[in-house]
């Protein structure tokens, strides 16, 4: 399972700090490894970032988001 994918420069990212609460976004997140883009959509809790699907918490930093594309 892929779970990163490299950093796409995009004109669409935001801001991590308007991210909307429980909505199904893709995020971009930074730690040792670098910025890149998650490969699996994420959802803003009353408890902070988790993975939409497995429902675990992000064990990384999200730094901009952008709405999910259609699969």
């Amino acid at each position: 399972m892929t779970l990163y994918r490299p950093k796409q420069n995009n004109r669409f990212w935001k801001s991590i700090d308007s991210a909307p609460p429980d909505q199904e976004v893709e995020l971009q997140v930074a730690d040792s490894f670098g910025s890149y883009t998650l490969a699996f959509p994420c959802r803003l809790t009353d408890s902070g970032w988790v993975n939409a699907n497995s429902q675990g918490k992000l064990e990384v930093e999200p730094t901009h988001w952008r709405e999910r594309k259609a699969h």
